[in-house]
């Protein structure tokens, strides 16, 4: 685990795939992925493909050492459909990972996300004044909106299947939206300081 970055508990963890159920032969994408270890959880439960998204540097790093001692084959070099489990890293921006995926057409049956945060204080880049400097990590200090812009731009593009969930993991002072684009809110489950919120896409009725 690198450095600074906050995993998903395995309390939460445990209960996202509770509720989410059976997932074998379904497709994963876990954006903003930090340890990998929401993704590398679907894979043991029989995720067909996981795709991991991740830019930061240590991040990535400790995906790869992840990788190497937790899961069985090296990653694909590209995605792909394939008749066994198989993974594979995609190294960028979040929102620039999207783009690619909805250019390539990519649909995900489940799709994660989990920003990073800190639970007392969610800022830019650009607005550092008055945060402690241990707190002056590009692994905690991010856009306060960073979920509901995500939310916009998966809202916009055709990756989520048409019977699939997308789930943002937040902090309980992060309210999100009822909608965005074809994304409906469903259900919201609280675990402490954390909620996971549960999209589903719309479909059109014509």
């Amino acid at each position: 685990m690198p450095k600074g970055i906050r995993p998903t508990q395995e309390k939460v963890r445990k209960a996202l795939f509770d509720i989410l159920g059976d997932i074998e032969g379904l497709f994963f994408l876990e954006l903003f992925a930090g340890s990998g270890a929401v993704g590398i959880e679907a894979l043991s439960r029989g995720a067909k493909q996981v795709v991991f998204v991740e830019n930061s540097s240590d991040c990535l790093k400790a995906l790869k050492n992840n990788f190497t001692y937790l899961l069985p084959m090296p990653p694909l070099a590209a995605p792909r459909h394939s008749a066994v489990a198989t993974y594979y890293l995609l190294p960028a921006d979040a929102a620039k990972a999207i783009d690619k995926l909805g250019e390539e057409r990519a649909k995900f049956d489940i799709i994660f996300l989990d920003p990073p945060y800190h639970p007392e204080s969610s800022y830019s880049k650009q607005h550092l004044l008055g945060i402690p400097k241990r707190y002056r990590s590009s692994h905690y200090i991010r856009d306060k909106d960073m979920s509901k812009k995500i939310l916009q731009m998966l809202g916009a593009y055709d990756i989520l299947a048409p019977n699939g969930f997308l789930v943002v993991q937040h902090f309980k002072k992060e309210q999100l939206p009822q909608e965005s684009g074809k994304l409906i809110l469903i259900k919201e489950s609280r675990y402490g300081d954390t909620v996971l919120s549960f999209y589903k896409k719309v479909e059109s009725s014509k």
